[in-house]
């Protein structure tokens, strides 16, 4: 888990995997099937791109932010999704050149997710439909995936039907910015790669969590300008992963506390994303942790 930010539509995200894989010996191929056997299914095939995919058509409604959206169902229900709820839906996307990169429709199964987990375009966009509703949205890159490098670029298209939504409780708001945030205090102490660190409240185990343990915490993350860049505070639900599997200065860092604390962390960009902006949208530069460890699994 290196990078703790989340993005949240499943069958959008990208995941790499790298594995080695030693050679097998090639096995003899299957015999024939039998002149009576029936012909395998065929793979399905990606959905034609609908004839407004470059731009949006005239009769689009177009919002604020840019997102253009055209009714292309009309629903049965009269209430609508908030950006805290989870929904239900099945999608199709199309870069403007009328490629299909991902649709629910052609693997036939629908997908669940919380709305505010998503881009930015989903979140508002969805959040105008009501169920049975099927919409069209044009969802310009600033909303989309903001040309990160291995995602679909520029402006994207999606027809989204909601077919249903669970209301959920909103989230909690957001921790108040650190008055410390720009520069660790005099009183903070500092280890030998660099992190700075202070107790904000004690804990009240005594176990330290090793470098291949698995914890759950709470955190938030604060670049030094004081911008908020991740927090599972405010989606109301801690995270559980490996040490070794984050950002070396968590691995660092988490392992100097004990459960029920929470500490405030400092960490240069050496033991972060790198001091300079690579690109991928990852916050660089120092970056300030408040976390608090609830459990070593």
């Amino acid at each position: 888990m290196k990078n703790l930010v989340k993005l949240s539509l499943a069958a959008l995200l990208l995941t790499t995997v790298g594995c080695n894989k030693k050679e097998k010996t090639p096995e003899a191929p299957p015999p024939p099937p039998p002149s009576s056997a029936p012909a395998p299914p065929a793979e399905p095939k990606g959905l034609p791109a609908p004839p407004d995919v470059v731009a949006p058509p005239a009769d689009a409604e177009k919002t604020a932010s840019g997102l253009a959206t055209k009714v292309l169902t009309k629903g049965t229900g009269t209430d609508h999704p908030a950006a805290s709820d989870k929904v239900k839906v099945h999608y199709t996307g199309w870069t403007t050149d009328g490629k299909m990169f991902d649709s629910s429709v052609v693997r036939g199964e629908p997908i669940e997710f919380p709305l505010n987990r998503v881009i930015p375009g989903w979140t508002e966009g969805v959040q105008l439909m009501v169920k049975g509703e099927k919409r069209r949205l044009w969802i310009p890159v600033n909303l989309a995936y903001g040309g990160r490098p291995g995602m679909p670029a520029g402006m994207l298209v999606f027809d989204v039907e909601l077919l249903d939504y669970t209301k959920v409780a909103p989230p909690p708001p957001p921790p108040e910015t650190p008055s410390d945030v720009k520069a660790p205090p005099k009183g903070a102490k500092k280890t030998k790669s660099g992190i700075a660190y202070k107790v904000i409240k004690k804990g009240t185990g005594t176990e330290h969590p090793k470098a291949d343990s698995r914890v759950e915490v709470h955190y938030t993350g604060w670049t030094t300008d004081g911008k908020l860049f991740d927090s599972s505070v405010t989606r109301g639900q801690p995270t559980t992963f490996g040490l070794n599997e984050v950002i070396p200065g968590w691995t660092e860092g988490v392992q100097l506390m004990v459960p029920g604390e929470k500490t405030r962390f400092w960490i240069p960009g050496s033991l972060a994303y790198g001091e300079k902006n690579d690109g991928s949208g990852r916050p660089f530069g120092m970056l300030v942790f408040d976390i608090e460890l609830l459990s070593i699994k």
